[in-house]
């Protein structure tokens, strides 16, 4: 009996072994690491032109990469996030700009909401459903200090934050009740340091005026638990990086790595750093490096934090590398939104930071597959939206139902031609300019002031500047980009502010 039991199991062995050798084998799906700077200028890395910014790394990983030289964002934070991580324009998720930031009532704008609701996705979610293991490191930025106050819009005024070191949010924030629009309440399995905050310097009774600036050590983040050996942030938040996929490099993965840096305060890295920068020529072409001491410093402080990113991309790949997971590991390097003020120039480009002009919509990008995406360059134009349908693509999930704004890149990645087509941005909130909504389609782009229905055109294979409004002198041109742009507000019934003398039915 005992034989031919065993012989019994030795042939459904034999024929399991069969099964898999006629069976195909599903491919484990690619593991991502989608690493974001936060307000570094389109210009302000090598592998974008600069000379007086020192990237070494990530100019040697550019080389190896399919690089956009026509990256878009929104023109700050708290729309381009809520933009890229739900895959969604502004008007669906009421992300318009950072409230805090807003100027004007709420005759001539729709005052801006903080928190994304809990009816907006994620990308983490269909990625936690199809298997991922993901974490979320750094800046969130979709959820407000009070998202009680953000009900119906729209808003009679606009939302305002804690002083710096207030922590009497806190409490509230630990609550299931509001952990539903932090990163775990949205897909991912752990968070380090996301929450409300802008920049790291909001834990500091000083603020921008603490020397550490959030950066470093202790960073005193509530979500960022402090570790023996803490110093800068830049490489602290690198490090749980590296020790999640370790943790769970034989599952697939998903790494969120959203860098503080190098928002405001600029805190140079160390004074060997900044004395260098300091001695180092300005950059003939785009300008940083220029100007009064205290301009000049700042940069200064700026780029040793441009460096410190720079060595913690190489602090990834070379871990991947040394793991055997380069392979089938796509790496994404961007940035929100175009540099923030003073810490940097823009002799190239119009604007900076919140600035519906190119200098504050233009991000660096590239993606790094070895083997899977061949370098070179691309001018296909693509924006923060695009990510998320991108990202379903390549985890090969195919019954996802949500409303996605983007287009997927992976045909791009492949080689491969994206259909023609327009981008977009509504931006009903005053910040740097007044509320407006934009096209970019081929070489032109128009920009429609929602109030009084003024527009702008440019021609940016002739003029990135933006200096000639050329309105007047090519109306058909003007008239077909404002028709579509009409088209489109109507079709997604675009909200206008109260006090627009356009009429859209």
């Amino acid at each position: 009996m005992r034989s031919q039991g065993i012989g019994i199991a030795v042939a459904l062995l034999l024929q399991m072994m069969a099964w898999a050798e006629t069976e195909p084998t599903q491919a484990r799906p690619p593991n991502i690491v989608f690493i974001l700077a936060d307000d570094l200028g389109m210009q302000d890395v090598g592998f974008m032109g600069s000379t007086y910014f020192e990237t070494p790394n990530l100019d040697a990983l550019a080389k190896e990469s399919l690089v956009f030289n026509q990256a878009y964002m929104y023109p700050t934070c708290s729309p381009s996030r809520a933009a890229l991580l739900t895959g969604k324009q502004s008007f669906r998720t009421g992300c318009y700009t950072v409230p805090v930031l807003e100027r004007g009532t709420s005759k001539d704008n729709i005052f801006s909401r903080w928190t994304v609701g809990l009816e907006h996705p994620v990308y983490a979610q269909p990625l936690n459903d199809a298997g991922y293991k993901l974490i979320h490191l750094g800046k969130w930025h979709i959820v407000g200090p009070r998202p009680d106050q953000e009900t119906e819009l729209p808003f009679d005024k606009k939302l305002r934050q804690p002083g710096n070191s207030d922590l009497s949010w806190l409490a509230a924030h630990q609550t299931p009740e509001i952990q539903q629009y932090y990163p775990t309440g949205k897909g991912f399995h752990e968070n380090v340091g996301g929450t409300w905050w802008g920049d790291p310097a909001r834990g500091y009774k000083k603020g921008y005026a603490d020397p550490s600036g959030g950066y470093i050590a202790p960073f005193k983040n509530p979500f960022i638990a402090d570790k023996e050996g803490d110093g800068w942030l830049t490489d602290r938040l690198t490090a749980d990086a590296i020790d999640f996929i370790e943790r769970h490099k034989e599952e697939p993965f998903f790494v969120n790595l959203h860098h503080y840096a190098p928002h405001r305060p600029s805190v140079p890295r160390n004074e060997k750093l900044i004395a260098h920068f300091m001695k180092k020529a300005a950059d003939p072409v785009t300008g940083p490096g220029a100007g009064a001491p205290k301009k000049k410093k700042e940069m200064a402080a700026y780029a040793t934090m441009v460096k410190a990113l720079d060595e913690n991309v190489k602090r990834i790949t070379d871990y991947l590398d040394q793991a055997g997971l380069r392979d089938n590991t796509i790496l994404i390097f961007t940035s929100d939104n175009g540099f923030n003020g003073g810490q940097s120039a823009n002799e190239r480009l119009r604007g900076a930071k919140g600035y519906v002009y190119e200098g504050g919509l233009r991000v660096p990008a590239l993606v790094n597959w070895p083997k899977k995406v061949a370098p070179g360059r691309s001018d296909v134009p693509i924006q923060g939206l695009d990510y998320f349908p991108t990202f379903l693509q390549l985890a090969g999930i195919t019954d996802y139902t949500g409303t996605l704004d983007g287009t997927s890149l992976v045909p791009l990645l492949h080689g491969k031609p994206l259909k023609e087509r327009a981008l977009f941005w509504h931006i009903a909130s005053t910040y740097k300019n007044p509320p407006c909504s934009i096209i970019r389609k081929g070489d032109w782009k128009l920009i429609q002031f929602l109030k009084n229905g003024n527009i702008e055109l440019y021609n940016l294979s002739q003029d990135l500047k933006e200096s000639r409004n050329l309105a007047a002198t090519h109306p058909e041109i003007a008239q077909a980009l404002l028709k579509q742009l009409t088209t489109w507000h109507r079709d997604n019934q675009a909200p206008l502010p109260p006090s627009s003398q356009l009429h859209r039915e």
